[in-house]
Order: structure tokens, then C-alpha cells, then sequence
């Protein structure tokens, strides 16, 4: 597990949503301030504006994808490759399939274990680094 998701449960106590903490956890290798980061993410938490749709820990993962590897390349294998990773590592891609709204049955124990995923993905893939 990374270091990088230790911070979560303290980002959490701060505040911000899923989508803010993965976006901050990797404030330090990206050229955005916290500020844009914090407004980044503000409309992406439960699910983008609180809908249930994509996983906010998701967004953020593609945002940083984007900031990473946009400049001179089509993202958009990268993109979906993520998506599937995330998918399979949570059993879903939006909110409400996992934390089981419609079927009472959550796909996983608590929202830290998508943000841990999303954090651990862009690292494991090599778009950011430990």
C-alpha cells in the first residue's frame, strides 16, 4: 500500500470529498496549486454533485491522467484503461453500484477503499510516482 494513502483519512477530517483527496494526494506532482485542486473536485463528491453517477476517487484519477499525459498524446486508451482497472478493482465505476443504493448490498466497505484504489492505480501504472 502506498504512502500516499495514509493521508486519507485526515484529508477526509478536513473536508474534502473523494475526488479532493485523491487530487491532493498528489498536490506535490502537479503544477496546480491546493486551491484549484480543492475547486477541481468541489462538484464531484458522492458521485458528481452528490448524484451517485461516476465515483468521485474516479474523476479525480482522470483528471491527474490528464495533467499527466495529455500534452502531446490521445488519452483516451489511457482513459478507459483506468476505468477498467477501477472497475475491476471496485466491482463499479459509479457511486451508487458501489455502495449498493439500489440493492442494499455494497460493493465495498467504505468510500476510502475507492479513493486507496484510485491512489494506488496511477502509481502502480507509472503515471505518478510513490
Amino acid at each position: 500500500m502506498s504512502k500516499r494513502s495514509d493521508n486519507i483519512a485526515a484529508l477526509r477530517a478536513q473536508g474534502c470529498n473523494c475526488c479532493q483527496v485523491v487530487l491532493r494526494s498528489f498536490e506535490d506532482q502537479v503544477d496546480v496549486s491546493r486551491e484549484e485542486l480543492m475547486r477541481f473536485g468541489a462538484a464531484f463528491g458522492g458521485g458528481m454533485g452528490s448524484m451517485q453517477a461516476t465515483c468521485g476517487a474516479l474523476c479525480a484519477a482522470q483528471m491527474l491522467l490528464g495533467l499527466k499525459i495529455y500534452e502531446g498524446s490521445r488519452i483516451n486508451p489511457d482513459a478507459r484503461a483506468m476505468l477498467e482497472a477501477f472497475r475491476e478493482k471496485c466491482g463499479a465505476v459509479t457511486c451508487r453500484e458501489i455502495k449498493g443504493i439500489d440493492t442494499g448490498k455494497p460493493l465495498i466497505e467504505d468510500c476510502k477503499d475507492c479513493i486507496r484504489n484510485a491512489i494506488e492505480l496511477l502509481i502502480e501504472k507509472g503515471y505518478y510516482s510513490e
